[in-house]
């Protein structure tokens, strides 16, 4: 186990004591625990900060202020707010107190941050606070890379796994938001995710950027959309703990554009709720956002993936999750796909094996578009990747790309492109074809990877029979479960159209 994990996972079994000790819910005690790693990773960055802002101005006389610390990106903390003052309080304080002083304190010097940071955390025993305080101050600051970031994704990660549906609102899990910015490559420009729920979608954007030796902060506007006001919280405290800023706001896609979306937008990227059902269809009728039609269904995938095309400008790429369903689709949402193909803005759809998400076991796609596909040598043709046996099995419920296989895939799709440096594209049966919209036409217009990537045969294995059985078993039980939902849509769905038909 490597340093890094050893350490997040000590620090997860210290702040999992904070639920069983307070007697709260996972959802009460998460955003309170997110807070201090916030706070632990805002003072590590401005010890770090002063160190060179006071070697630059040796000598000089000019006073050091929080203008200075502001225009190096990083968060300015006030004496009452540094990690020592809260670490070292004298015995018999009001710990609680002093760490909502702590967190008053920083929003009143950094106006992004007004109303964003936990607070309440008197209803926790000073006790239990002192060992959460003392925990997070023990984490290594000299491990290579972004620590504390990686840490606060790891928590979000744990913390979407203890909320189960409600967590998935939040957190798009890291391996499958890299695989989709390592595609789109957001090198600069303005990125929209209007379902952006704690921001991981712009904070691997902004490591895609260093990585390639640039400052976000410089490189990326951000522009996000949330429908709860505590998501809009944890999405500016994520982008905060990773030295970034943006436009997040409190609205509900659908029916407000906050952004002023369409055309303006050079990167798209996003994780929506699946399947959502009771849009009100007469509020958006004529919204510039769905220039293709609405769908004839009580179903929004396709909403939301012309969000996603309208929201682009005349070069923007996009790269969403996608329930598997819309992959295969009749009557008006056909007839928007068919559009959407023959335009040669979809460019890539890749197949995504069960057990990446920890909301829901069964598999997902992702689709990529790019609106000056035309003018490439990809016109009239789609690459599709099935990908749905490439991961890493975490556990028995839980799967995730490790990076060389987010390389792997990326560069299958760099290959296609033709980009600078990469290999010559060939298609590998079982595992990836470029289609052509005859191809496309033939099957019916469908999305589907595993229309197109040819099946090869599989090697024989020796496995245990009877454990791979209970594993399928399993498997087959969630399934079930998950099909036993959609027949009652199926029947809720058909006991409507019934209703509308004998009037």
């Amino acid at each position: 186990m490597s340093n890094e994990k050893k350490i997040e996972e000590r620090l997860w079994d210290i702040a999992n004591d904070l639920r069983a000790n307070s007697g709260l819910s996972s959802a009460e005690y998460s955003y309170p625990v997110l807070g201090l790693i916030f706070l632990r990773h805002a003072d590590f960055k401005f010890i770090k900060k002063q160190k060179e802002i006071e070697h630059r101005n040796q000598g000089s006389r000019r006073k050091i202020g929080k203008l200075d610390y502001q225009a190096e990106g990083v968060l300015y903390l006030p004496e009452t707010s540094r990690y020592y003052h809260l670490l070292n309080l004298p015995e018999g304080s009001n710990v609680g107190k002093a760490i909502d002083s702590a967190m008053n304190a920083i929003e009143e010097d950094n106006p992004d941050l007004k109303d964003i940071l936990p607070k309440g955390y008197s209803k926790f025993s000073d006790g239990l606070l002192v060992t959460l305080l003392k925990s997070f101050s023990q984490i290594e600051v000299d491990v290579e890379g972004d620590i504390f970031g990686k840490i606060y994704e790891y928590f979000l990660g744990k913390f979407a796994m203890s909320e189960g549906q409600k967590g998935g609102e939040f957190f798009t899990p890291t391996s499958i938001v890299k695989l989709i910015v390592e595609i789109i490559e957001p090198f600069h420009g303005k990125i929209l995710d209007p379902a952006c729920g704690s921001g991981g979608m712009f904070v691997q954007s902004a490591r895609f950027v260093e990585e390639h030796k640039k400052n976000p902060a410089e490189e990326l506007s951000i522009y996000g959309v949330e429908k709860t006001l505590g998501t809009v919280k944890l999405c500016k405290m994520n982008l905060a703990v990773h030295g970034l800023s943006g436009d997040i706001r409190e609205a509900n896609s659908f029916y407000e554009d906050i952004h002023k979306s369409v055309g303006n937008f050079d990167f798209v990227m996003a994780n929506p709720p699946f399947n959502v059902k009771k849009v009100d269809y007469e509020k958006i009728k004529g919204d510039p956002r769905w220039p293709l039609g609405l769908p004839s269904t009580d179903n929004a995938n396709y909403l939301w993936i012309q969000y996603f095309y309208s929201a682009l400008n005349e070069k923007g790429r996009a790269g969403f999750v996608m329930a598997n369903s819309a992959t295969d689709v009749s009557g008006k949402e056909l007839e928007i796909k068919k559009k959407l193909i023959m335009s040669n803005v979809i460019d890539v759809v890749i197949s995504i094996s069960s057990k990446f998400f920890y909301t829901v076991a069964l598999p997902c796609t992702l689709w990529f578009m790019d609106k000056d596909k035309t003018n490439t040598n990809r016109k009239d043709n789609i690459l599709f990747i099935d990908a749905r046996n490439i991961f890493n099995q975490v556990d028995k419920s839980h799967r995730e790309f490790i990076q060389d296989q987010i390389n792997d895939i990326s560069n299958i799709v760099r290959s296609y492109r033709k980009e600078k440096n990469s290999a010559t594209y060939n298609n590998v049966p079982g595992l990836c074809k470029v289609a052509t919209f005859n191809e496309i036409e033939l099957e019916g217009w469908s999305l589907n990877p595993g229309r197109y990537v040819e099946v090869v045969e599989q090697q024989k294995e020796n496995v245990n029979f009877g454990k791979k059985l209970a594993e399928l078993n399993k498997e087959l039980e969630s399934l079930n479960e998950d099909a036993h939902k959609i027949e009652d849509i199926i029947s809720d769905n058909i006991r409507k159209i019934l209703r509308e038909y004998n009037k």
